[in-house]
């Protein structure tokens, strides 16, 4: 093998906790580019959903036995040029497994973990499940600037030389196909607010605060996804009298998800941390403007952007009037707002640039060229 070329298709496995429509793992890592590399998933928990023919599925079972059955049944079938892992609980059972079955020595090089958000917004005991894998894994990738400057001193000098910043990204053409043609026109002053998540994290109670507040009566809130937060939020929608206006869509699929985007006037993220957030980057490629909490990932993506609003997570005033501005704006002048947003991503949020980025550290690995090559997910 030269330094040009590998004399197989790439293998990758990828190890993730459970494979459901909208894990980003799958979604960035795996469905884009299916057709040019030989992809394969080791789940712990039992699917959601069947992945595409040419990718290959472990599927656990959602006990300890059955991922480790899966583990085991995954890395004797074939032999891989990378094993990426995205969780503090899949590095650490990885690493279990590869010692006590005596891979590590053979498999060590072919290690890379993905920290997909900043150390304090892990729980502790997640925190310690990261110290094997920055100490044993042979690259540990942070997906923002910010992820990586979280994390402590420690964790640092048991990675020394061994960290790399891959940025998360968004899948443009897969959101356009299916945004395309997305009928953006409701009544003038029916105002539609898209936010994310029923979690503390996320902070929503501020954002239902924030949209009472705003005396926006005639609009929409539309929160996207699940979380243990949501009889309070609904019980706070009751409770105001805003029954009509705030819509919980529980779990959907991606693309009905970037259809909320291209649809909304308004995308607010009130959130108390994030690693680099796809879903605000999603938003912002379907050209929806962004109103985003002041913390050091949305300063990344907003950095040098004086039309990105940054508002202290707490601040539900200071929500409530930015709210109240963009309501105030015409459609035209949202609509300015939301194409430089669009634009930000083309220059730094593609997911080629993502996939480039990891190609350099898998070649690395492998001492081979590697392809970044995307097709387009269905």
């Amino acid at each position: 093998m030269t330094r040009n070329q590998v004399d197989h298709q790439f293998r990758i496995l990828h190890i993730i906790l459970g494979l459901t429509p909208t894990n980003g793992q799958y979604n960035e890592h795996c469905l884009p580019l299916r057709k040019t590399r030989d992809i394969t998933i080791c789940t712990y928990f039992k699917s959601e959903i069947t992945p595409p023919e040419e990718i290959t599925l472990y599927d656990g079972d959602s006990t300890m036995r059955g991922f480790f059955r899966a583990l085991g049944s995954s890395l004797k079938e074939r032999d891989y040029d990378v094993i990426h892992v995205h969780t503090p609980h899949a590095g650490l059972l990885l690493l279990v497994y590869l010692f006590f079955s005596g891979l590590y020595g053979k498999l060590k090089s072919s290690t890379v973990h993905t920290v997909q958000n900043s150390y304090e917004n892990f729980r502790v005991s997640h925190q310690i499940m990261f110290l094997p894998s920055f100490a044993f894994f042979q690259y540990l990738v942070f997906c923002s600037k910010s992820a990586e400057e979280s994390f402590p001193t420690i964790f640092k000098w048991l990675a020394r030389g061994r960290m790399h910043v891959v940025q998360n990204t968004v899948d443009i053409d897969r959101i356009d196909k299916v945004i395309n043609g997305v009928d953006r026109d409701h009544p003038s002053d029916q105002f539609e607010i898209v936010t994310v998540g029923l979690i503390p994290m996320k902070n929503p109670l501020t954002m239902m605060a924030a949209y009472q507040n705003s005396l926006n009566r005639s609009g929409k809130l539309i929160y996207l996804g699940e979380g243990k937060l949501r009889p309070s939020v609904e019980n706070e929608a009751k409770q105001n009298g805003l029954e009509n206006q705030v819509t919980l869509t529980g779990m959907i699929a991606r693309d009905q998800v970037f259809q909320h985007y291209a649809q909304a006037d308004l995308f607010v993220s009130t959130s108390w941390g994030e690693g680099l957030p796809v879903a605000v980057l999603e938003a912002m490629a379907c050209r929806s403007p962004v109103l985003l909490s002041d913390i050091p990932p949305h300063r990344e993506i907003a950095e040098d952007m004086e039309f990105i609003p940054l508002i202290k997570p707490d601040d539900v005033d200071g929500f409530a009037r930015e709210i109240k501005r963009f309501h105030e704006m015409s459609r035209q002048e949202r609509n300015d707002i939301g194409q430089k947003c669009r634009e930000i991503i083309e220059e730094k949020f593609t997911i080629s640039t993502m996939h480039n980025a990891y190609a350099k550290i898998y070649s690395q690995i492998t001492g081979s060229q590697i392809s970044t090559l995307l097709t387009a997910a269905n």
